[in-house]
């Protein structure tokens, strides 16, 4: 029995020792489409986790207007999941939109889980609350 015990911990320690080997890494790196239609490219990670890249939006509230890709940049702690942040500084307006979020791995594949912050400019401080929206946004990874 006891010989029966020492086995099937062994056998319980391989098991998690091996999960965690075969665990997926959630990579940053490439292009990304979020429930919206929006898109964003990660181009570069540099070795010290900072970021660049782009993104073209799907929607704005914006009549008439064309919308361009615009650059992004941002920074990331790694991990196996790793946590991020960046921002977005529109080109075809006067807003800027941050960014933070985590990147999960699951048995759908990768996600990035996002919150946002988005910031355009006010006629006045009266008006400063009306002109801040705030959302968030569940990217997937594009093959």
């Amino acid at each position: 029995m006891k010989n029966m015990i020492i086995f099937s911990t062994l056998i319980l320690l391989f098991q998690v020792a091996l999960y965690n080997c075969n665990a997926e890494k959630c990579d940053l790196k490439g292009k990304w489409k979020n429930e919206l239609g929006s898109n964003m490219t990660i181009s570069v990670i540099d070795k010290n986790g900072y970021f660049s890249g782009s993104y073209l939006t799907a929607v704005t509230t914006q009549k008439k207007v064309e919308i361009k890709k615009s650059p992004i940049s941002g920074v990331m702690v790694p991990s196996s999941q790793p946590i991020f942040a960046f921002h977005v500084k529109w080109t075809f307006s006067d807003s800027i939109t941050a960014f933070t979020g985590q990147c999960f791995v699951d048995s759908s594949g990768e996600r990035l889980e996002t919150m946002w912050l988005l910031k355009a400019t006010a006629g006045s401080s009266d008006d400063n609350w009306a002109s801040t929206r705030v959302g968030s946004n569940v990217f997937r990874r594009l093959i």
